[in-house]
C-alpha cells in the first residue's frame, strides 16, 4: 500500500472539475493507494519522463513515484494536459 499525496495545485484542479468528473478523478486516488498494482498507468516520455499518468475519458491524472509515496501533480483534460 502507498500513500497518496496531492499537492495544492493538483487538489485545486480536481475541485474545479465538473461533479461526475471529480467522483472518478476521486475513484483513481483511491485506486493509486495500491501501487504498484494499478491497471492503466502509463509512464510519460520526454520531458516527463520518471512521472506516470491515469486517464478517465478525457481526464488525466499525473503523478510521480517517490518510495512509498504517490505524489499527485497535475489533473485536467486531456487538450493541452501534456504541454508546460
Amino acid at each position: 500500500m502507498a500513500t497518496v499525496f496531492v499537492t495544492a495545485e493538483a487538489s485545486e484542479q480536481i475541485g474545479s472539475l465538473p461533479r461526475p468528473i471529480r467522483v472518478r478523478m476521486l475513484r483513481l486516488l483511491n485506486r493509486l493507494e495500491a501501487w504498484p498494482s494499478v491497471s492503466g498507468a502509463k509512464a510519460l516520455r520526454g520531458d516527463l519522463a520518471g512521472r506516470f499518468r491515469l486517464r478517465t475519458g478525457d481526464y488525466r491524472l499525473q503523478f510521480r513515484i517517490e518510495d512509498d509515496l504517490v505524489v499527485v501533480e497535475r489533473v485536467g483534460h486531456r487538450d493541452g494536459f501534456y504541454e508546460e
